[in-house]
Formats: structure tokens, sequence, C-alpha cells
């Protein structure tokens, strides 16, 4: 498959390495906008989510496709935008849903005080958003954002 090629094994570990400092930033600015501002995951996770992809979008275009350039930077950031928001349209409904659940499992089987459950919760909920809109993200931009490469 895609993955047993040498050139797209370590495309994807860039890819995900790429992603992990995205991740960094996303969960370092959801963090920052809910505990200093207040602001509630949703809302906080879509800023921090438009900027682990403004990051991401300018590592992967620099780093790990660096012979992807037959596009015109702002067309391939449209791209790359696009496929993101495909990937927004099931992490929103995600951190909405399953935060409540997360803090509920987190209050009630590790007993822990609500402020504690809500943390874990949001982190959690956002941590598994991540994971699923990565695996996304990697396939639609190989074979879309970045088809211009061998």
């Amino acid at each position: 498959m895609i993955l047993t090629l040498n050139k797209e094994r370590t495309r994807f570990l860039k890819f995900a390495t790429v992603g992990a400092l995205g991740a960094g930033i996303d969960f370092a600015v959801m963090n920052f906008m809910t505990h200093l501002f207040g602001m509630k995951l949703v809302y906080a996770g879509t800023i921090s989510f438009i900027c682990a992809v403004l990051s991401n979008f300018t590592l992967n275009r620099y780093w790990t496709y660096p012979d992807s350039r037959s596009r015109h930077f702002l067309h391939q950031l449209g791209m790359f935008f696009i496929v993101n928001a495909v990937g927004i349209g099931f992490r929103v409904p995600t951190l909405h849903f399953l935060e409540p659940f997360m803090a509920s499992v987190f209050e009630q089987a590790a007993h822990l005080t609500d402020a504690s459950a809500q943390f874990l919760a949001k982190n959690a909920t956002l941590a598994f958003a991540i994971g699923v809109v990565m695996i996304w993200n990697f396939f639609i931009n190989r074979y879309w954002t970045y088809n211009d490469i061998d």
C-alpha cells in the first residue's frame, strides 16, 4: 500500500512530526483560551485549530513536501484549508458531544474534582479529535493538495 514505499513512509513521519507540533500549538492555544478567557471548548478549539492549520501548512509545504511547488502558495493553502475544513466538520461535533461524556467518566471513574475532570475531558476530547483528523488529513492532502509530486 501507500506506506510500504520508503519515500511515502518518510513523508508520513514528517507529516506526523509536523502534526505533533501542530497538536502542541492546538493544545496550548486551546488551554490558553479556555483557562485565561473562560472560552467554551468549541470556540477555543476552533481558534486553536486555525493556528495549527497555518503552522502545519507552512511546515508541510517547506519540509514534508518541498518538491510540491507547481501550485501558487495561496492556491495550495486554499486546498489545504478545504481539507482541514472537512476535518473541522468532524472535530466540532466531536468536541461538543464527547466532552460532557468524558467529563462524567473522569469525574465518576477517577473520583476527580469537577475542575480536574473538566481539564482532563477537554484535553482527552481534543486528543481524540486530533488523531482522527490527522489520518484524514494525511491521505487527502497527499492525494489532492500535494498530488503534484511522485
